[in-house]
């Protein structure tokens, strides 16, 4: 028994001495209830653009708008029609909401002689290419629409909600958001790893031995990086096929500028992968950096999980990581989604990101 007793002591010391076996076992299980219940336990409030265009002009379509506003979840902005239907394209709204003229005179009417001819349909215009969204959109404007069916009378629904998607945008299932969304999570997987077996090259003095022969340097990094594109155009392929045959997603962009964005996507985050590896000592550290990084920007990039219902602080976040704009990239010039910033400007992030990591890894990654 007290060999048992000895052993266990010795062996847990073995493993709090272990930081990677550490942070594998205790931090990185706390990260996920962290990020998750964060996510999705209520402690952020969903915010959603939405453009609230009123055909009607009446103290009922007015009533109606407050009713609206008090989900204290979307933002109202009263506008045109064709005004909300550009910026809905362009990425500045959310939805649209239309109350169609008559609505009024219908709920006098309801309220008068407790019952209608007909029902008033609002139409509710969302982008498809944000699945997420738009089903959240879509649930919060069919509750406030029963609650105020119940209002004005017990008869017959008075009121109903027609869903359209905003004309130029692609029409598909989610698959039309999520087969860019993963084209962006392996190119940017294929990237950050890359520091792995930089670092075990490290550890086993291959990348010394290579550096004392008349080999230039340059040579093997030029390698590994076209290595990792050519890699990225393989996985491409392979996943635009998958949507392409098995979910049917349309492809509506330029397939040149398609490639340009994955060949950009590919060079920043190799760059970022040789980043980790001058900066990881070890290749368990490397191992778990990487990790690290993959989860944080899967999670908060927007790629899985609309930035919109995420807690400020984590948009603030959001902003600033690569894979953001990659995935933003991707959907805008694949399936036509409605974008969180101009394609120029995510591009721009990217290429920013690119130089900056070139800087850092050009002064600090080390040979031996």
């Amino acid at each position: 028994m007290e060999a048992l007793l000895a052993l266990t002591i010795a062996n847990l010391k073995s493993f709090v001495r272990d930081r990677a076996a550490l942070f594998w076992t205790i931090a990185f299980p706390v990260i996920f209830v962290l990020l998750f219940g964060t996510l999705f336990g209520g402690t952020g409030t969903a915010s959603f653009r939405v453009g609230w265009v009123d055909l009607d002009h009446t103290a009922s379509s007015a009533g109606l708008e407050k009713a609206f506003a008090r989900t204290g979840v979307l933002t109202l902005t009263p506008m045109s029609d064709a005004s909300a239907m550009a910026q809905t394209r362009q990425g500045q709204l959310d939805a649209v909401i239309v109350v169609p003229a008559g609505y009024g005179a219908a709920v006098g009417k309801a309220r008068g002689d407790g019952g209608t001819t007909g029902s008033v349909s609002l139409t509710l215009y969302t982008d498809p290419t944000h699945t997420s969204t738009a089903q959240a959109i879509e649930q919060i404007v069919d509750g406030v629409t029963t609650g105020v069916n119940q209002a004005i009378s017990g008869r017959p629904p008075l009121l109903s909600v027609a869903v359209r998607p905003i004309a130029g945008t692609a029409i598909a299932s989610g698959a039309t958001y999520y087969v860019p969304s993963i084209l962006a999570m392996a190119i940017m997987q294929l990237g950050i790893f890359a520091a792995i077996p930089l670092v075990q090259q490290r550890e086993k003095l291959i990348l010394k031995r290579i550096g004392a022969t008349p080999l230039p340097r340059w040579t093997l990094v030029g390698s590994n990086v076209l290595l990792r594109l050519v890699i990225a155009a393989v996985q491409t392929a392979i996943i635009l096929a998958i949507g392409l045959v098995g979910f049917h997603v349309r492809i509506t962009g330029n397939w040149a500028l398609i490639a340009g964005i994955v060949a950009l996507g590919a060079l920043m985050f190799t760059a970022l992968g040789y980043v980790i590896a001058s900066f990881a000592r070890t290749e368990e550290a490397a191992n778990g950096v990487t990790q690290v990084a993959q989860v944080l920007m899967m999670f908060l990039s927007g790629i899985f999980f609309p930035i919109e219902v995420m807690p400020e602080w984590m948009r603030s976040i959001a902003r600033l990581l690569p894979l953001t704009y990659l995935g933003d990239g991707l959907r805008q010039v694949m399936v036509g989604g409605s974008p969180f910033v101009p394609l120029g400007v995510g591009m721009g992030v990217l290429a920013a990101w690119l130089v900056v990591c070139l800087a850092i890894s050009a002064r600090f990654f080390r040979w031996e």
